[in-house]
């Protein structure tokens, strides 16, 4: 077993949103952060990249370009022993000892799911890069099968496509996608006369809850406009591999559901040793130290961030998350101050050229909501050259339709025959 010293005394656990903004932004001092990948994602990124109008890998971040300071371990912590300031860390190579003066705890969530009939085996999740490409596949290929499929009723049902979670993700992901299967259909023909079913389901009593109910008005009533079936106030009952069961008794026949209805703390926390809160977060005090120890530190997702600004724990989200990092880099600099944070506005997209943000308080939505908030994701998306990566693939897409090439082989060669 081999042993290292943190660049700079400083281990982050992570990397993250959280995780890679701290280890970036603590510049020359440097850091060492342990992650499963080297990169990144930009998750606000994520529905754009599954409905092919962005190129996936630039959706993600090299850590390594990232973070040009810092030194990454490929690899997963599977112990930590606050009192000798050591982690210990599981590589490809070897198990490896890693000592660090202060230590930053940012696993992030996972995707939260409920003891649903069947929701483990044929539910779809919506968390990561292979996700995306995943899901994006599986509308291809059930647009392939459909267009192949001789019964009527089965065609329909492989139309269907049900999306249970009406927050960020759910919303922009059903939008995408469905963008995607419109311009993909001048291609099947034979489908003309099939419907497409898009549902969106929730158990809250409007979409994107989150922001201004004004803004969630305007994208209900849009996202109804184009087709969507949308069920506020709704659960899931049970899934099969055919239908989907709701909890006032609604059956829709499908074979695709997705499940982006909330995440949960990374469960690496509960082996930590650190106190948790009744959702399994870190508990940390406002300079986002865990509480009852010194060195120690967490934020984002895996924590119960409290802010000085707004008086409540901060949701899980990209922005957030930014700006603990930026308070945090600070704080082990030692300009230790209070976290707090204003939010400044909220953005989403509901597909092609149609959007909605809150910008210092005034509502926006339609082509100029599309506008703002991809300017948004432009501005806060590191490193020149990703940007200008994803502004070719947004201009592309302005003169050209989407992809329709299925790579459900992506990455799972056949090897030697």
């Amino acid at each position: 077993m081999s042993e290292r010293t943190a660049r700079g005394g400083v281990l982050v656990v992570g990397g993250g949103f959280a995780g890679a903004y701290v280890a970036r932004l603590l510049g020359d001092r440097g850091a060492t952060v342990v992650n499963p990948e080297n990169f990144m994602l930009y998750t606000p990124l994520l529905p754009e990249a599954a409905s092919g109008t962005l190129e996936p890998r630039h959706a993600v971040v090299p850590l390594r370009v990232m973070c040009p300071k810092a030194e990454l371990i490929l690899g997963e912590v599977t112990a930590i022993d606050v009192g000798a300031r050591t982690a210990t860390v599981e590589t490809d190579a070897d198990t490896q000892i890693v000592r660090w003066d202060e230590l930053v705890v940012t696993v992030g969530a996972i995707t939260r799911t409920v003891p649903v009939p069947g929701l483990v085996e044929h539910g779809l999740g919506f968390k990561s890069i292979a996700d995306a490409i995943y899901l994006r596949n599986r509308v291809l290929h059930e647009l392939e099968a459909a267009d192949a499929e001789l019964d009527d009723a089965e065609r329909a049902r492989r139309l269907s496509f049900v999306f249970v979670g009406a927050g960020y993700a759910g919303v922009e992901a059903l939008a995408e996608l469905a963008d995607l299967v419109a311009d993909a259909s001048r291609y099947y023909p034979g489908l003309k006369d099939v419907p497409r079913r898009w549902v969106l389901v929730d158990a809250a009593p409007q979409i994107l809850s989150e922001i201004p109910s004004r803004l969630g008005g305007y994208a209900s009533r849009e996202l109804t406009k184009r087709g969507v079936e949308i069920h506020v106030g709704s659960t899931l009952s049970s899934v099969t591999a055919d239908e989907v069961v709701l909890g006032d008794g609604t059956t829709i026949p499908t074979r695709t559901l997705v499940w982006t209805a909330g995440v949960t703390p990374n469960p690496m926390v509960h082996h930590l040793g650190f106190a948790l809160d009744e959702r399994g977060r870190i508990e940390v005090d406002e300079l986002m130290r865990v509480n009852g120890h010194e060195h120690v530190w967490s934020l984002g997702d895996c924590a119960r961030v409290p802010n000085a600004q707004s008086g409540v724990p901060d949701p899980p989200t990209c922005q957030h998350a930014l700006r603990q990092a930026r308070r945090l880099a600070k704080n082990l600099s030692g300009d230790a101050k209070p976290y707090g944070y204003r939010m400044l506005g909220q953005v989403a997209t509901l597909g092609r050229y149609k959007g909605i943000a809150e910008v210092f308080g005034l509502p926006i939505s339609g082509f100029l909501g599309w506008f703002v908030t991809r300017s948004y994701h432009l501005y806060q998306l590191p490193l020149v050259s990703r940007k200008l990566r994803v502004v070719a693939d947004w201009t592309t897409s302005l003169l050209f339709r989407r992809d329709i090439a299925e790579l459900g082989s992506l990455g799972h060669p056949d090897g030697l025959s």
